[in-house]
């Protein structure tokens, strides 16, 4: 089994019920098809109901679900990646705050 290196997994239910999940792991070699060494899942959303999700698997590679919508995300940097999860996360905010 390969080791990986937690940089940190955190889960927080905020005040309105929507949960957050965010995980970062840094690998010895790349998961395919991504070719950068780092293992993602940062999730916004409710019981039942994803709202965002950006995260790299073995076969699909680097990709996000925004609703039910899925497309894939080109991964420069965890930097990158938090702050690209944080403007989806707003901006799901603010739609549904009308």
């Amino acid at each position: 089994m390969v080791r990986a290196d937690k940089i940190f997994d955190e889960r927080v239910i905020l005040a309105d019920g929507a949960r957050l999940a965010l995980r970062l792991w840094w690998l010895p070699s790349p998961l395919p098809p991504s070719t950068h060494r780092f293992k993602y899942a940062l999730f916004y959303g409710r019981p039942g109901q994803v709202l965002v999700l950006f995260d790299n698997e073995r076969g699909k590679g680097d990709h996000k679900h925004i609703r039910e919508q899925q497309a894939p995300y080109r991964f420069v940097s965890p930097e990158r990646l938090i702050a690209d999860f944080w403007a989806a996360v707003r901006a799901i905010q603010a739609e549904e705050a009308g």
